[in-house]
């Protein structure tokens, strides 16, 4: 049977739809908790109370655990006066909505975690575990990382503010230590005028080797500086804008200049996994006796085969008659500038995210955030860790337009 075709009517006629734009939600209010760390060398708090101040004024809650902003020499008064309220219970604070953090999430902290919870803190991959990661998963976090959390330019603000502070401070340490009072070999950094400069090797030309570079240029040091990369020492002589001597990683010629220095700072980064060591323990025993070395990299592995672990409590130890000095997490030792630097960074990001109507619209409107996400609704978002543990990796974006 032949089909007919349909009768469209003469008054037929199409019009066009009204556009349909993004409409930005209402603001939501944000129910911060700031829990005590108890991870070792951590001193530091991720909002300070100035920072907790213009977050309830803007109509958020804030909870403190009591005594969390002891390290960084804030007290549960300044935070009560903040208007924020002092939990004496580890539980309250982790019933909010929103987790801050200065230390990654331990064990005993997953069993407090609640369901759909958002959780911003450092990750530190190196030493990330498994089970940590399956029940944060388990239990829907969505969880952004301070390290490869990324501004509007492009660059890690909180990674990059650390780093600062740990290349300023090792020449603040290393003068320290060369003290005859710390048992050093009774030099001053830099000198004076008729004796010549304290010399000075920075391994890596990174962020931490620019800062070290420039401290220790200012105190009137004679600094040399190693590294694999020639655009890093490029672009560390560009910055500086001083004319320095730059070499790349030839082990002959940093052994022959490890000899004759009075401080070797470890300044090298690795990508993800362990820092190469660069310095191996035969160039350390050639070193002078009552030569300090500041292994900042220790952080990752360290790149002096000699290094080991140290704390804030006991921080150098002595071999080859050699200081050592390896205490991870340099800038904790500096916790409230530390704080503050990190707060800087968290406060406008949390007042952004109230403004947008909570994490799921931020994170849709503001692309660079999603580089910090290794977790959402439970769902693995970084590549690394996927691979790393074996795990189902989803492609952040892909899930962020599945849910809109």
């Amino acid at each position: 049977m032949a089909k007919s075709k349909p009768f469209v009517s003469s008054s037929f006629s199409y019009e066009t739809l009204e556009e349909t734009l993004d409409i930005k939600p209402k603001g939501a209010e944000l129910l911060i908790g700031i829990p005590r760390e108890n991870s070792f060398n951590e001193d530091r708090i991720a909002l300070t109370p100035e920072a907790v101040g213009v977050m309830v004024a803007n109509g958020h809650r804030v909870v403190v655990e009591t005594k969390a902003g002891d390290g960084a020499s804030y007290t549960d008064k300044d935070y009560s006066e903040a208007g924020a309220k002092i939990a004496y219970d580890k539980k309250e604070v982790f019933e909010c909505e929103i987790l801050v953090k200065s230390a990654p999430v331990s064990e005993s902290e997953c069993e407090l975690l609640k369901a759909n919870q958002t959780i911003i803190s450092p990750i530190h991959m190196a030493i990330m575990k498994r089970d940590i990661l399956q029940k944060m998963m388990d239990k829907k976090i969505t969880a952004l990382s301070f390290e490869n959390l990324k501004d509007d330019t492009g660059h890690n603000p909180i990674v990059r503010s650390m780093s600062e502070i740990a290349g300023s401070a090792v020449m603040l340490i290393a003068g320290q230590y060369l003290s005859k009072t710390n048992n050093g070999k009774g030099v001053l950094v830099g000198g004076i005028s008729g004796i010549p400069p304290t010399k000075v090797i920075i391994i890596g030309a990174g962020i931490v080797g620019e800062y070290a570079a420039r401290t220790a240029l200012a105190m009137g040091a004679s600094v040399k500086i190693f590294d694999n990369s020639i655009y890093r020492l490029k672009r560390l002589q560009n910055n500086i804008g001083v004319r320095m001597w730059t070499s790349v990683l030839e082990p002959k010629i940093l052994a022959k200049q490890l000899k004759t220095c009075d401080v070797a700072v470890g300044a090298l980064s690795g990508t993800f996994g362990r820092t190469p060591i660069v310095v191996t323990e035969e160039m350390v025993s050639n070193m002078r006796p009552g030569t300090v070395i500041v292994d900042v990299s220790i952080d990752h592995g360290g790149c002096f085969e000699t290094s080991k672990v140290t704390s804030h409590e006991k921080p150098v130890f002595t071999n080859y008659d050699v200081i050592h000095y390896c205490v991870p997490n340099i800038p904790s030792g500096f916790a409230r500038t530390a704080s503050q630097a990190v707060s800087n960074v968290l406060m406008p990001l949390l007042l952004e995210t109230g403004e947008d109507g909570g994490i799921d619209h931020i994170v849709w409107h503001k692309i660079n955030i999603r580089s910090g996400i290794y977790l959402y609704k439970g769902s693995l978002t970084n590549f690394f860790l996927s691979e790393r543990f074996d795990l189902k990796f989803t492609d952040l974006n892909l899930l962020i337009a599945s849910k809109r």
